[in-house]
């Protein structure tokens, strides 16, 4: 055999044999969150990307890595179902970032949160829009290529608006800058055109403005945008603040609402009714207060009424997800620790513990439609785990302590 050939095959054969590597792990509390559930001392085996078995009983390979957390909580990675991971401002005037940022140095701003991110157990993100153009597109390209380690990024491309995006109070000469980052779109065909740009430009969902200005998107405006969407099969999510647009949102066949911080309980039962998805990012008051969004009396105001509508829409039963909207970072804080900050809203609106592991898992993995991929730890799914050493059910603060993160069998974190 000629030597360079040998090379060639010997490179391959130990390559293959690397990527091959089965990991066990010995999971001391696993922790189910779809079926409210807690396992002890199992074996959860791993083998290249993917979950191969998992049970009391399963033998560990000879060759295998085994990894011990027989006196850890384990359990699937968390999601966060409303990001802007390439968004990072030092305050709310986000129209700056027009002036001053381009789309390449917002994606590098992305691939940093990113890695703060999954670092942390954070391991799958849906990406809402305010990306410059379509930066967090290509951020998810360089993910999949495997050129970085990072979360799963689901992204929405340019967000779809009534004109004027989300800007306001503008200089006419200035002409529309806002759509840096937003498509005007008004009439159920500028919708539809709109919808069918974010996807040919790469967009995993679809996501729209309903009620940022005076006017807001009717219900024939959103039915256009719903079906453009799920005839491509990816989910329709709206931003909305209020009740009367909420139900043309709802009625309209939006998967989720996005925020709907002063939702009536009529708007909720609708919500409850049709199956759409709260992912209400619930907003502590300090964030409000600290990133200079409005003084601390109003943030208390409405940090109180945000606790108000998530209490009330888990005891309705809307199904919701988990999502955060950080869009700025506090000096003091990286992105995961504002991220573990929205945890004392879900206590304060008396969800119990295991129902908001649900909300980070299972219900935010059906909504972003990865269900039969990831949000479990069960054969044949990726292997997404995440381990800390307290248990996440008697505090949810433990989470914060996440000291073993596995990202598609890759070993990110460990203790």
């Amino acid at each position: 055999m000629r030597p360079k050939l040998f090379v060639v095959l010997l490179f391959l054969f130990f390559a293959s044999s690397a990527f091959a590597q089965t990991v066990a792990i010995r999971a001391g509390n696993l922790i189910d969150p779809a079926h409210g559930t807690v396992a002890k001392d199992q074996i959860i085996l791993v083998k290249d990307t993917k979950i191969t078995d998992v049970g009391p009983n399963v033998a560990i390979p000879k060759d295998a890595i085994v990894v011990d957390l027989s006196h850890s909580w384990v359990m699937p990675g968390i999601m966060d179902a409303h990001t802007h991971i390439t968004s990072g401002q030092k305050d709310w005037d986000l129209d700056k970032s027009y002036l001053h940022e381009d789309s390449a140095f917002r994606a590098l701003r992305g691939l940093k949160t990113a890695r703060v991110l999954l670092y942390a157990g954070i391991t799958t993100v849906r990406d809402v829009g305010n990306d410059a153009n379509f930066a967090a597109v290509d951020l998810r390209k360089a993910l999949e290529q495997g050129w970085f380690d990072g979360p799963t990024v689901l992204t929405a491309g340019k967000i779809i608006a009534p004109y004027g995006g989300q800007s306001g109070d503008t200089s006419v000469e200035m002409g529309p800058y806002w759509r840096f980052e937003y498509i005007d779109a008004d009439g159920p065909e500028e919708i539809r055109k709109a919808v069918r740009e974010d996807l040919f430009q790469g967009a995993d969902l679809i996501k729209l403005v309903a009620d940022n200005s005076k006017y807001f998107y009717s219900l024939e405006e959103i039915r256009a945008a719903a079906e453009e969407a799920h005839r491509a099969g990816v989910a329709l999510a709206v931003h909305v603040l209020f009740p009367e647009p909420a139900k043309n949102v709802v009625n309209g066949g939006a998967d989720s609402i996005e925020h709907g911080f002063f939702l009536t309980d009529e708007v909720l039962q609708l919500m409850k009714q049709k199956g759409t998805v709260l992912v209400g990012t619930d907003f502590p008051w300090q964030h409000f207060a600290r990133g200079g969004f409005m003084a601390e009396p109003q943030a208390k105001h409405l940090g109180a009424v945000i606790v108000d509508r998530l209490h009330r829409a888990y005891k309705i039963g809307v199904k919701m997800g988990f999502g955060t909207d950080i869009v700025i970072d506090l000096p003091d804080e990286s992105r995961a620790d504002m991220t573990w900050d929205y945890l004392n809203i879900w206590r304060l609106a008396g969800v119990p513990a295991m129902d908001l592991l649900k909300c980070m898992t299972t219900n935010d993995a059906e909504l972003l439609r990865i269900d039969k991929e990831r949000g479990a730890i069960s054969a044949g799914l990726f292997a997404d785990i995440i381990a800390m050493p307290d248990s996440p059910l008697d505090d949810t603060e433990a989470l914060r302590k996440i000291n073993f993160v596995m990202k598609n069998g890759k070993i990110i974190r460990r203790p």
